[in-house]
């Protein structure tokens, strides 16, 4: 389990990028709600510590995580002074092969955004087995991924 030994909240803020000066996307799905809302609320609080300015910051919601990618894509298409994007999402493993298809689809699409597009998109999409797993990674014992991946996106902003 890659966050057993790493609190996904723990940074040290001297060696991150003052944020001040950049813009931050955060694409947001609705689907899991209890688990996206916490990282979210991590992302966000983490670029504001970090020197971002809450007015820099914009947020969109799309239904699910599969719908991440369009979402992105359309963010970076109209806000073209974007210095990263954040793509929050939570995939929990259900009964059916429904769950492959979509992390590996989120997965890609994400990826050919960075590849094709001029604006980094960060990757803040859990694939858990469980409920408890996507809750110990939107805030529980492992930390917050919406905080590591808030991190990302100043360090990517930097480049």
């Amino acid at each position: 389990m890659a966050t057993e030994n790493k609190n996904l909240s723990v940074y040290d803020k001297t060696t991150i990028p003052n944020a001040e000066q950049f813009r931050f996307g955060i694409v947001v799905s609705e689907w899991n709600e209890n688990i996206t809302e916490g990282m979210f609320q991590g992302a966000l609080e983490t670029l504001i510590d970090c020197g971002a300015k809450k007015e820099n910051i914009i947020r969109w919601n799309v239904p699910g995580s599969y719908e991440l990618i369009y979402g992105c894509k359309l963010m970076a298409k109209r806000h073209t002074s974007l210095d990263a994007i954040i793509a929050v999402g939570s995939v929990i493993q259900g009964e059916t092969r429904h769950f492959d298809f979509v992390c590996e689809a989120v997965a890609q699409g994400i990826k050919d955004l960075n590849v094709q597009g001029d604006i980094p998109v960060i990757f803040c999409v859990l694939t858990d087995n469980t409920l408890q797993q996507a809750i110990d990674r939107s805030g529980g014992k492992y930390g917050n991924k919406g905080v590591e991946a808030a991190i990302a996106a100043i360090k990517m902003a930097a480049l």
